[in-house]
């Protein structure tokens, strides 16, 4: 125990008064926080991404059900066929298919979140 009053520490908490900011330096989570025009650059670009992924799973998935009603006209009788395709065919392909889409919506966030999180 020190017995010099002069020697003692003196703590103080509380929250620093001045924050310091390098000059030019830009943060993205606050331009997003704050909703300025970069940050609704930056979300846009997200939501961009991400519909673009939905608008790809969508055009594969027109294109290998699309024909389906026409392939099934063409073959009069075959009802069984019909049935087992619709049931088991389309299946693996639409399991495929979500998988990619989840990956890539996880990839498009991940690639966001990194390029808003501070440095």
């Amino acid at each position: 125990m020190p017995q010099d009053p002069a020697e003692r520490r003196v703590v103080v908490t509380g929250p620093p008064r001045r924050t310091r900011h390098a000059s030019g330096y830009y943060r993205p989570r606050t331009e997003i926080d704050e909703q300025t025009t970069l940050g609704h650059t930056y979300v846009r670009s997200l939501m961009r991404s991400q519909l673009r992924a939905a608008l790809a799973v969508f055009a594969v998935l027109g294109l290998l059900v699309g024909p389906l009603p026409l392939l099934f006209a063409a073959m009069p009788g075959a009802r069984r066929l019909e049935w087992a395709v619709l049931g088991f065919g389309i299946y693996v392909p639409l399991v495929l298919l979500a998988r990619w889409y989840v990956r890539r919506a996880e990839r498009n966030e991940r690639d966001f979140v990194r390029l808003v999180e501070d440095r």
